[in-house]
């Protein structure tokens, strides 16, 4: 799971980066950070789908945002034993009780 958690982790924090660091031009002297490319490669990627290029971001941003909670219901489903055994503890902590199944 490390390593699904990694490999899902590092192309979003290159492209993010890489938008963050050419959409305000800090480009550190390297072209690949200009603004210049960064129009360029959205105006590229807006020619390819045939959409307009100012809403390619907004896009992208709701794809990270359902692969991130995909990601994490999958962390969920595989800790779910000890998310349960953390819940059961504040639980008991915070009401003083120890719960009781309803069923």
């Amino acid at each position: 799971m490390r390593y699904v958690l990694a490999l899902w982790a590092l192309p979003l924090i290159l492209f993010w980066g890489w938008f963050g660091l050419s959409f305000y031009n800090i480009n550190f002297g390297y072209v690949m950070l200009t603004r210049q490319v960064h129009d360029l490669v959205f105006q590229l990627y807006g020619d390819t789908l045939g959409i307009d290029p100012t809403i390619i971001p907004g896009m992208v941003a709701k794809a990270c945002i359902i692969d991130t909670l995909i990601v994490l219901a999958i962390y969920a489903f595989r800790r779910r034993r000890q998310i349960g055994a953390w819940l059961k503890t504040q639980r008991e902590r915070y009401l003083g009780e120890p719960s009781s199944p309803s069923a």
